[in-house]
């Protein structure tokens, strides 16, 4: 057995990193650069960094040299706010119960065999209003304000909120936009191609700022409410053209014979066109995904605070002054962990549903 795994490592190695020249040459130049560029980054974020600390100056009286290590006792001692954000630390019981009950609505969603999946899928539709009540409380719970909401809570909230809701608005889109009916083609055309030609910051403005005064008099529309919507959008739209792209993929003789069994165009679409598009566009939906959870860094513009925003305002005070790289990194490997496993998850998929056509 451990013959037949080192086979079929060298084999791998082979096939992927030594097949030709220039392949070769590749690499051991990685290899080079992977060489200078990861003790380093080892010995400055690992071995001799800081963990517990009281202060910037703390930390550095600890090192051989300021700034030889890491001063990750920043990232610990706000570790709160990087989490919760201002939200009451009395009630943070909550957030972790909201970041329960979500893992709970996301698992019967990504596994198909999961148990008891069609009853779950009932509560995982229902798990953006039970979760809107938990956190923001009423009826029995503490009300909180949203502009408490903050740090990783935040960006889950904006990020999940707009995936969630996202995708079937992209269907109905990208649906609207191939339409017979001029009206409704019209209609999501223009839609599509105005919020694909305005960057997001310009929209996120509008939510915070113009929005109000389209608004009637005395009118209060709560400003993470308008972020979810215009990032709910905005996503949409670019949905739709990746949606579209799988559309056009099918063959018109997938319409034809459904055409030929008596189907209607709405059983057509759900049972035979749909499931197919989707398949195809696995990759362009998961992208788009990514986009939408790293976009959400820009609502810092508008005065909500995210990871990054909750980072650069700590850093506001003089005791933890000077500690940018510490945040960057921390901010990036939240990123990066998110983003890699729905990428990871994409990949998974699109083998276990063989999207390819041979």
């Amino acid at each position: 057995m451990v013959i037949f795994n080192l086979k079929g490592t060298i084999n791998w190695v082979r096939k992927n990193l030594f097949s030709s020249p220039f392949n070769c040459i590749l690499t051991i130049v990685s290899i080079y650069f992977i060489y200078i560029i990861l003790p380093p980054a080892i010995e400055w974020a690992l071995l001799d960094s800081i963990w517990v600390a009281d202060g910037r100056a703390a930390c550095w009286k600890k090192m051989a040299s300021p700034g030889e290590g890491a001063c990750w006792a920043f990232i610990q001692k706000r570790s709160n706010m990087f989490v919760y954000g201002f939200y009451p630390t009395h009630l943070t019981w909550r957030v972790d119960l909201a970041f329960i009950l979500l893992i709970f609505a996301i698992l019967p969603i990504l596994i198909e065999n999961f148990p008891k999946r069609k009853f779950l899928l009932m509560y995982s539709l229902a798990f953006p209003f039970l979760a809107g009540w938990i956190l923001v409380g009423g009826v029995g719970l503490e009300h909180v304000t949203t502009d408490m909401f903050g740090g990783i809570m935040l960006t889950i909230i904006i990020g999940v909120t707009g995936i969630a809701f996202s995708l079937p608005i992209g269907i109905f889109l990208a649906l609207g936009r191939t339409s017979e009916l001029a009206a409704v083609k019209i209609l999501c055309i223009i839609f599509i191609e105005f919020i694909r030609g305005v960057p997001l910051i310009v929209l996120l403005f509008i939510a915070s700022t113009m929005l109000n005064y389209f608004l009637p008099p005395g009118t209060s529309f709560d400003l993470l409410m308008r972020v979810l919507i215009m990032v709910t959008l905005f996503s949409s739209a670019y949905l739709a053209e990746v949606i579209r792209g799988g559309l056009a993929a099918i063959p018109n003789g997938q319409y034809e014979a459904s055409q030929a069994i008596g189907l209607s165009y709405w059983k057509t679409t759900r049972f035979i066109i749909m499931p197919q598009v989707l398949k195809i566009s696995i990759p362009g939906i998961v992208n788009s995904f990514i986009g939408l959870f790293k976009d959400t860094t820009l609502v810092v513009i508008i005065g909500l605070f995210d990871p990054l925003g909750i980072g650069r305002t700590s850093l506001a005070d003089t005791k933890w002054g000077g500690l940018h790289v510490e945040v960057y990194m921390f901010v990036a490997i939240f990123f990066f962990v998110c983003c890699f496993s729905m990428s990871r998850y994409s990949i998974f998929l699109e083998k276990k549903l063989k999207t390819d056509h041979d």
